[in-house]
């Protein structure tokens, strides 16, 4: 009889995850689960509201990747009026993207993840001076002496010694699954520290453009921060200044401390370029326009969809296809009014109660009936991958040549196939890849941004659409935003000034969502299957490929109860019974 395995809460990641395995004599998972645990409301909150506030109310879903829902929110009430953005606000929109995305994967990679493949406490038995021969070989960052790295390893010796390990509590400390020699460990230790204090500069750049960080100011038409080089509050030489120097340490720490330690750490763990993978499925709304005219020609993101890892036939999906894109609750806590086996695109999607979901605490899923708080999102009722990896494949399938010189340099550097990327180490490979990408690409948008400024074009924001009397009666829109996570997607309904529906289908709904109406597992459910596990009490293992995908649960699920009635109560623990 199989083992059912139960991980809940799955940590490290923004909300609740609880994920259900099936383990056979052998400790390999034949079968997996994903079950969002946690309930929340947006969609409902926003109906009847006024379009231009929707980003302030969409934004609080995650207040960890915090300007994405405000993109995608203003670029869905700018596509349903018809609304066109100047150029300097476009660039300013594309910086703040671009810092996004190099601040959330740098996060990612070290707080969230590496701690599944480093070993905090074998770093106390590390050289030092060993430790720092592999930086010098590696990379010329300069935090790189021997006696740096002591100082590092007694910090941790501090924390260890202490028997209260802060921020490294509950690790799978000493677990056979981890590879690395003691002094790759401590120098990947060090560098988590280090991120820890770099982020403070890496936000600049949205706190001068919106304001503050978390959750920055935006406005439909542009952005609200006004270029003029004569006014103390506006953008003037100084805050250029500051973009410039925020710029130049970001793409540091990515060139001499991300990337080196990637490919310093994945040597020790390449069986994971052949686990993980699951659906062979990928998406992409597109990101970076060069315009606002939502021309996806000169997205430097591609709309892309692969099949059956066909890299060689990509094409461009229809967001605005209600048959095609669609979302499903044969499994999900929801209802809607067509019955459980229909399939809802956004503009018409439902967001309704199914009371009789199950409270916990509860010993396992009923996975035959509904499991969880995520619909089901389907392009074509087929499972696809959202996420650094779908981008990575769409830009390469597309030609450009800076993914496609990066790929081949990790592959050769590890001397693995073209076939490993689809995988648990090809997801965490292309997150480090488009990161240096998207911060390269800072630079270019900077110096565009003061050519704009230099010819006189300072206008950041268009308010020809800005008043109600100028919309028409009934309006639709599209707002795409390629989230650190992946696809996102926000589709808005307008009916005479107001918002009559809102549906947001983010990175995390595709990839964590339950079975569909065919009983078709979602990405996170089908990369397990095939994994062993080394300790089943202690899945490390499922832990590596889960956080490759950097789990939004927040975001995934929107839905409140109007009368502020409670919902239930969560439980949290991890044990192993039996079906």
């Amino acid at each position: 009889m199989a083992q059912r395995l139960v991980i809940d809460p799955i940590t490290r990641i923004e909300g609740h995850l609880r994920i259900e395995a099936s383990v056979d004599s052998s400790n390999t998972i034949t079968d997996a689960y994903s079950s969002g645990t946690m309930v929340r409301g947006i969609e409902i909150i926003l109906k009847g509201r006024d379009p231009r506030e929707a980003w302030a109310f969409a934004q609080r879903a995650c207040g960890v990747c915090t300007t994405v829902h405000s993109f995608a929110s203003i670029r869905s009430v700018e596509d349903a009026l018809g609304i066109q953005i100047p150029a300097a606000a476009n660039l300013i929109r594309n910086l703040m993207i671009a810092q996004q995305y190099a601040h959330d994967h740098v996060m990612h990679f070290y707080h969230l993840h590496a701690l599944d493949f480093v070993d905090v406490v074998a770093a106390l038995k590390a050289d030092p001076a060993q430790t720092s021969a592999i930086q010098q070989k590696i990379s010329p960052w300069p935090k790189a002496s021997t006696g740096y790295f002591s100082d590092i390893q007694k910090k941790v010796q501090a924390i260890v010694a202490s028997g209260q390990l802060s921020i490294f509590t509950n690790g799978y400390w000493g677990h056979p699954a981890y590879k690395l020699p003691p002094e790759v460990d401590l120098l990947a230790v060090a560098h988590y520290l280090e991120a820890l204090d770099w982020q403070k500069d890496v936000v600049k750049i949205h706190t001068i453009f919106g304001g503050k960080n978390p959750h920055p100011n935006f406005v439909v038409g542009g952005v609200p921060f006004p270029i003029d080089p004569n006014q103390e509050v506006a953008l003037n030489a100084y805050y250029l200044g500051v973009i410039s120097d925020s710029i130049d340490k970001i793409t540091q720490f990515v060139d001499q401390v991300y990337l080196p330690d990637l490919l310093a750490i994945a040597p020790y763990y390449l069986d994971y370029g052949s686990l993980g993978e699951g659906l062979g499925n990928f998406l992409t709304w597109g990101e970076f326009p060069a315009t606002d005219n939502h021309d996806t020609s000169k997205f430097l993101v591609p709309r892309a969809l692969i099949l059956n890892r066909d890299l060689n036939n990509v094409v461009e999906p229809d967001p605005t296809d209600m048959a095609s894109m669609q979302e499903f609750i044969t499994h999900s806590w929801y209802k809607y009014n067509g019955g459980d086996q229909v399939g809802l695109g956004p503009w018409n999607g439902e967001t309704n109660f199914n009371y009789t979901a199950p409270k916990p605490p509860y010993d396992f899923l009923q996975v035959d009936q509904k499991y969880s708080w995520l619909k089901a999102p389907r392009w074509k009722e087929t499972a696809v991958e959202v996420g650094p990896l779908a981008r990575v494949l769409a830009m390469y399938a597309h030609g450009n040549a800076q993914v496609q010189e990066l790929v081949k340099t990790v592959l050769t550097t590890l001397n693995i196939p073209i076939t490993a990327v689809f995988s648990t180490l090809g997801r965490t490979a292309a997150r480090a890849i488009e990161t240096k990408v998207f911060a390269d690409s800072m630079s270019g948008y900077f110096t565009d941004l003061i050519t704009e400024i230099k010819k006189g074009n300072t206008s950041t924001f268009n308010g020809d659409r800005w008043e109600p009397i100028t919309w028409p009666s009934s309006a639709r829109g599209f707002g795409y935003m390629e989230a650190p996570r992946g696809a996102l997607g926000h589709w808005i309904v307008i009916q005479n000034g107001k918002i009559d529906n809102y549906q947001m289908v983010v990175p995390t709904t595709w990839n964590a969502s339950p079975r569909d109406n065919n009983s078709k597992p979602g990405a996170y459910e089908a990369s397990l299957v095939g994994t062993k596990l080394a300790i089943p009490d202690q899945p490390l293992e499922v832990l590596r490929t889960i956080h490759s995908f950097d789990p939004c649960m927040a975001c995934a699920i929107h839905l409140v109860d109007a009368q502020g009635q409670d919902l239930g109560e969560a439980s949290f623990g991890l044990h192993v019974g039996v079906s």
